[in-house]
């Protein structure tokens, strides 16, 4: 039976949910992922990496060895196409670019028949915005169209080899999850759910069809509240591979920390007023930071001088620890606002001249984009 659910008094964390004070420490032990340790010198070139932004892991040592040794690896995600893309969703972005630089296959499915089913949401709709929000972000943060492939749910391939490959399994893997695990999941069944659920575990596996790449290590990089899908794909692996002779390797994953709105709360592409969309202009940007930033700081400026400030739950400072690369300057942010040198006015500060200087580079990349975006679909 999947656990698919964490609580307690602080804090919860399901693949719906997310709210309250979250203990990284306890997830990792409740949900039994391991703690991401002593990886190659080449990781800490990624600030993700390096920060502990990225935390955990299930069987990343196989993705380790295949880089060491350059090997051929996937690197495979998905895109739900509803809503704005935010500064949130870059944190796999910016783990697609990193893999794809350092060799991996890069498989991107756009979620549009869970859109439809979960969400009623039309499949013209869901292409609109997949291209839109998130493939011309995708391409202006750094893809590159070769050994790229992104496709829709609802049309896999126009090679038919492919597209048969593909929905074969899906209906092939059906025999090997139960009603219990399903609800565990997902809670109320409705078939929807149920082809969707499968859908995706055939995302997570078909890329080692003999049609496509083959056997080989596949990594998916998720946020911590989305690991009871890698556990259901990872189970129904083992169970496939027994009883219809596949020879799928164990997907491997790995997990970051939630970046927080900037409420304070979760990010969510349904309250515009906790993320900076990167389509949002630098004085629109400017003017959601000064307005809904959570502050760590004191009530009053003679409090904040005398007791410093908390950057450990400031959103201002925590988003820096994603856009800022210099580690000497962010230690020094973080100390001078524990100190009560830099005030919270002067950490937003910070935050919106770092972001316009993004957005406005960004923005001139999404006109670039635009233009090849048929190289990528």
């Amino acid at each position: 039976m999947v656990n698919n659910t964490l609580a307690n008094e602080n804090f919860k964390v399901t693949p719906w949910e997310v709210k309250g004070d979250i203990d990284y420490d306890k997830l990792i032990k409740e949900f039994g992922v391991q703690p991401l340790e002593d990886l190659p010198k080449l990781f800490s070139n990624n600030t993700l990496f390096r920060r502990k932004i990225i935390f955990a892991h299930r069987s990343f040592g196989q993705i380790v060895s295949a880089i060491e040794k350059n090997k051929p690896f996937i690197m495979m995600t998905g895109l739900m196409p509803t809503g704005k893309f935010h500064i949130g969703h870059m944190l796999v972005a910016r783990q697609i670019i990193f893999y794809q630089n350092l060799g991996a296959k890069i498989y991107v499915t756009v979620a549009d028949v869970e859109a439809y089913n979960a969400r009623g949401q039309s499949l013209e709709e869901s292409r609109q915005i997949a291209i839109e929000e998130y493939i011309l972000n995708y391409i202006a943060l750094g893809l590159k169209p070769e050994n790229c492939e992104i496709y829709f749910q609802s049309d896999r391939s126009k090679d038919a080899s492919k597209a048969n490959a593909f929905y074969r399994l899906q209906n092939m893997l059906a025999r090997h999850a139960t009603f219990n695990e399903f609800k565990a999941v997902y809670g109320e069944i409705t078939p929807g759910k149920m082809i969707s659920a499968l859908l995706q575990a055939s995302d997570m596996l078909h890329p080692q069809l003999p049609e496509f790449e083959g056997p080989m290590p596949v990594v998916i990089p998720v946020g911590i509240d989305q690991d009871p899908h890698i556990r259901l794909a990872r189970d129904m692996t083992g169970r496939i591979n027994t009883y219809n002779n596949f020879n799928f390797k164990e997907i491997s994953s790995t997990y970051h920390t939630f970046m927080p709105g900037l409420n304070g709360g979760k990010m969510s592409s349904s309250d515009p007023t906790s993320f900076i969309a990167l389509t949002d202009s630098p004085e629109e940007m400017s003017r959601k930071v000064k307005k809904y930033a959570f502050s760590g700081g004191r009530d009053t400026l003679e409090e904040h001088r005398k007791h410093g400030g908390n950057p450990d739950i400031d959103v201002s400072y925590q988003w820096l620890r994603v856009f800022e690369e210099d580690d000497v300057l962010l230690k020094k942010i973080y100390d001078d606002y524990k100190s009560g040198e830099l005030l919270s006015g002067e950490l937003k500060k910070l935050l919106i001249d770092k972001l316009s200087f993004f957005l406005t580079e960004h923005q001139k990349n999404r006109e670039h984009a635009k233009k090849v975006l048929n190289k990528y679909i």
